[in-house]
């Protein structure tokens, strides 16, 4: 039998290994069964089924490397522009389970995890390390979470003043390294197998410093200290009817610290090399991909909205309003963009390894940008034209069940198109949970964050384009119309400077 990925029971089995996660104070003692991830384990392991789907995992899978088995379409290495368009289709297909709010689903890491199979060679003395977790990911679908950032502690200082925080080599051994050290924002960190260190942003000047590696969530000495747990408060505050995000897909977010862990060799892709630790983003493809993959995703969470708040200006009745209308159609352009963005990235693909393609990364650029001004925009949107709607609904699902409460509800609560209270309020919870609660303000920091800091975005856009020379095309394209005139007049020939109309003046207009 041929390899093929988890089911989801055998995804949410695969996390009972022990793990240490610490949650108000408490460890938790299975994942699975804790009301903060309970939920949250179980949306992901629909992901897992999906691939076992037969009215899905056309869309979604492909055959694996070696042909013995089948994997989800991006963990496996592009060779043209229809091996990306298919990779796309599935990390849209994947998305829509979620409707767009899981970020982190384990496609994401296969943004670095495909990588590996063409870009081996750069991580010699490694390599082989690259080729087999390429292979163990492909075959099994593996959920890899990463935490690349240092803790904020003090950004004034390089990671050699800050050894006793920032993630380090403290020993050598024959069966690896010893490593310690924290970093942030291990988001989704505790539904995964997973964990993958690396470096970005600061510069890393001392060797010790210098690791990419992998490290199993149950290795002894990890440990995830997690923020609120959205998903545990919605247990206690109400229920799915008023929190239907919060209560199934908060990927919550951890501090990842590693209390003298030892790393095998196995699991190292580069250590010592402060050069090639600092030429990782430019040259392992991640980044080309993991925009890629967000900008995908995105074009789903939006169309989520967009419905959502046409919905809910139904139930309001300000769907015939000339400014709502025009405000509605600035989320539709936005999620248009990024499909166009996505479209375009995939299907002009640049050469890379040994064959390989990876998506356009002009494309990849653009939409870092402009998913900072993007998302906080839509979700101003939503507060504006909906808003007191938003918040004009009872406390709970509990004030249906009392007949003399009830009664109150369907006649001042119903919607304006004939719903009753029940549907009004059921969307308006939904809407306020994805733009309003805490889950929803997170989300709006994720997508402003997540692929970089709103100025360095910017900055990366800027050098990579200086670097691969468009800002010197564009600055010879001027030069070319400059070029075309001088003091005396047109310098070509195919154009007049009728050179005695300044000295004429209206006398020339007159002939």
């Amino acid at each position: 039998m041929g390899s093929r990925p988890f089911t989801g029971d055998e995804y949410v089995e695969s996390l009972r290994d022990g793990r240490s996660v610490y949650l108000y104070g408490d460890r938790v003692k299975d994942v699975t069964a804790h009301p903060a991830f309970h939920n949250a384990v179980r949306m992901t392991a629909r992901l897992y089924d999906a691939l076992h789907d037969p009215e899905l995992s056309p869309d979604l899978t492909t055959a694996t490397d070696s042909g013995d088995g089948y994997t989800h379409r991006f963990f496996t290495t592009p060779h043209d522009a229809e091996d990306l368009v298919a990779a796309q289709q599935a990390i849209t297909g994947w998305a829509r389970i979620s409707y767009g709010w899981l970020g982190r689903s384990p496609d994401y890491k296969a943004s670095f995890l495909g990588t590996l199979g063409a870009n081996a060679e750069f991580y010699e003395p490694f390599a082989d390390n690259a080729r087999r977790w390429y292979r163990e990911a492909q075959e099994k679908v593996l959920y890899w979470n990463h935490a690349i950032v240092h803790p904020p502690v003090d950004r004034t200082l390089p990671p050699d003043q800050a050894a006793d925080v920032f993630i380090h080599v403290e020993q050598e051994t024959d069966a690896g390294v010893v490593v310690s050290g924290a970093k942030v924002v291990a988001t989704g960190s505790a539904l995964t197998h997973h964990n993958f260190i690396a470096h970005y942003g600061l510069p890393v000047n001392d060797a010790k410093f210098a690791l990419v590696a992998t490290v199993p969530m149950d290795a002894p000495g990890m440990k995830l200290i997690c923020r609120t747990s959205y998903a545990a408060t919605a247990a206690m505050a109400g229920g799915p009817f008023d929190y239907p995000l919060s209560s199934r897909l908060d990927e919550n977010d951890t501090v990842l610290v590693l209390d003298k862990v030892l790393i095998p060799w196995e699991n190292v892709f580069i250590y010592g090399d402060v050069g090639k630790v600092q030429m990782f983003s430019g040259q392992s493809g991640f980044v080309e991909r993991f925009t890629f993959h967000g900008c995908t995703r995105l074009v789903v969470k939006l169309e989520f909205i967009a419905g959502l708040l046409a919905r809910a200006l139904e139930l309001t009745g300000a769907q015939d309003f000339r400014g709502v209308q025009s405000r509605l159609g600035e989320v539709l352009a936005w999620r248009d963009l990024f499909q166009a963005l996505s479209d375009a990235a995939a299907r002009t693909p640049v050469p890379w390894r040994g064959g390989a393609v990876l998506p356009n990364p002009q494309y990849g650029m653009a939409y870092r940008w402009f998913m900072q001004m993007a998302y906080p925009r839509v979700r101003e949107i939503v507060l504006q034209d909906v808003a007191s709607g938003l918040i004009a609904v009872n406390s709970g699902a509990a004030d249906f069940k009392n007949p003399e409460v009830r009664a109150h509800l369907e006649k001042y609560l119903r919607g304006a198109d004939g719903s009753d209270a029940v549907e009004r309020a059921k969307v308006m919870k939904l809407l306020w949970d994805a733009v309003g609660t805490e889950f929803g303000g997170r989300h709006e920091l994720y997508e402003r964050n997540y692929a970089g800091n709103h100025e360095n975005t910017r900055i990366e856009l800027l050098k990579t384009q200086q670097a691969g020379g468009r800002v010197d095309d564009y600055k010879a394209f001027v030069e070319r119309c400059l070029g075309e005139y001088d003091l005396d007049g047109w310098t070509v020939p195919d154009l007049s400077s009728f050179r005695n109309a300044g000295e004429r003046g209206s006398q020339f207009l007159d002939e």
